[in-house]
């Protein structure tokens, strides 16, 4: 089975074919069913050869297909200071994209 580690958003992801992964939105106008191309590979494994990039691997690409665009959990933020009267209660929903990863090359 083949293993790649990509990198998007500022986070590190190890993958393979068939997987579904959450990650963060990515810019552009992203719907259902569209293809993604993550061409930041830092590692590729086929189980007998290893494959370390420095920091990227060139011309290695994981290619995936979006299957939803959303929101994550909410997230509550609150201040509160004793004795004082003050609370501030507020919430934060992370938009997201789960994506299916087709190929690694």
């Amino acid at each position: 089975m083949e293993v790649a580690v990509i990198k998007t958003g500022g986070k590190q992801y190890v993958v393979s074919e068939g997987d579904t992964i959450s990650i963060e939105k990515l810019p552009g106008d992203l719907n259902k069913g569209d293809t993604v191309v993550f061409d930041e590979v830092l590692l590729v494994d086929n189980g007998s050869d290893t494959t370390i990039g420095a920091p990227n691997i060139k011309g290695a690409e994981v290619k995936g297909t979006v299957v939803l665009v959303g929101k994550g959990r909410k997230v509550e933020v609150v201040k509160y200071k004793p004795k004082s009267r003050y609370y501030k209660r507020r919430g934060h929903r992370q938009p997201l994209l789960k994506v299916k990863i087709d190929s690694i090359s």
